[in-house]
C-alpha cells in the first residue's frame, strides 16, 4: 500500500491497518526512526495521579503495610480507581 505525505507532514494510514488493528480516533503512536524505516508502535498512556496510585499500593505490599483494602480481582482494584478495564 502507498501513502502520500500531505500538508503539515501527515500521512492517511489505509483502513484496512486501521479495522484490521482496532485503532481508533485518539490512539497514540510512539514513533521511531529506524535504518532509514518510520515505524509506528501504538501505546497506552495512564493519567500520572492512577500510575502514583498503583506505585504506592505496591510500594505498600511490598512494605506489608496495606493501607487500601484487599480486592478478589484486578478488576475490583482498577474499579476502587475509577478506571473501567472492559472497555480495554
Amino acid at each position: 500500500m502507498l501513502a502520500e505525505i500531505r500538508g503539515r507532514s501527515q500521512i492517511t494510514i489505509p483502513s484496512e491497518i486501521i479495522k484490521k488493528l482496532g485503532i481508533t480516533e485518539g490512539d497514540k503512536f510512539d514513533i521511531i526512526e529506524k535504518d532509514g524505516g518510520i515505524f509506528l508502535c501504538p501505546v497506552v498512556v495512564y493519567p500520572k495521579d492512577k500510575i502514583l496510585k498503583i506505585a504506592k499500593l505496591i510500594k505498600d505490599s511490598e512494605n506489608g503495610i496495606s493501607l487500601q483494602e484487599g480486592f478478589d480481582t484486578v478488576e475490583n482494584m482498577f474499579a476502587d480507581m475509577g478506571i473501567n478495564i472492559d472497555n480495554v
